[in-house]
């Protein structure tokens, strides 16, 4: 584990790296944007829904806790969220820096960015502001946003990214 951190730390930024730091960018912007839009363009109170598809609706949720309300909430937990996010934002950003592979990149920008997202509800409202509802699909009912969604596709990818690169070794390996 020390030669890896070791690695990171020792290995230069590429051209590459920056390109996908700034991919926090637009998923932070996009994020406070949504929310500020649902705040107050379409000035939703707690609770309250639009629906635009049977589906799919924007519902007003402060979520005070973590994902899928795990952690109870409160003032510690609420600072104990916002620096984990904080800080697992800096060291993905700082990791993106240095990546030469794309896929690695763009997955280590997406869920940086999200967290900073939930990161800035948190320290501006202490919640962050999910509207996303697709409770209609009756198949994932909790509601979401889009750092949260940046997340989650942040994560796939990167977990795509470590199944293709075990493939090639594999192939390598002797019988």
């Amino acid at each position: 584990m020390r030669d890896l951190i070791e690695s990171v730390v020792k290995a230069p930024v590429t051209r590459l790296g920056l390109r996908c730091l700034l991919i926090m960018v637009p998923v932070v912007l996009l994020d406070q944007a949504t929310k500020a839009w649902i705040l107050y363009g379409l000035r939703l109170q707690l609770q309250e829904s639009v629906t635009i598809l049977p589906i799919f609706s924007f519902t007003l949720v402060h979520n005070e806790s973590m994902s899928f309300g795990l952690l109870p909430h409160g003032p510690f937990v609420r600072w104990l969220l916002t620096f984990f996010q904080l800080g697992a934002a800096a060291v993905l950003g700082y990791c993106a820096t240095k990546v030469k592979q794309p896929l690695l990149g763009l997955s280590l920008g997406l869920i940086a960015g999200g967290a900073l997202g939930n990161a800035i509800d948190r320290i501006r409202f202490g919640f962050v502001i999910d509207f996303v509802d697709v409770s209609g699909t009756h198949i994932f009912p909790w509601v979401f946003n889009v750092a949260d969604s940046a997340i989650c596709i942040g994560v796939a990818l990167l977990a795509w990214y470590f199944l293709r690169s075990d493939v090639p070794a594999k192939d390598k390996t002797p019988a």
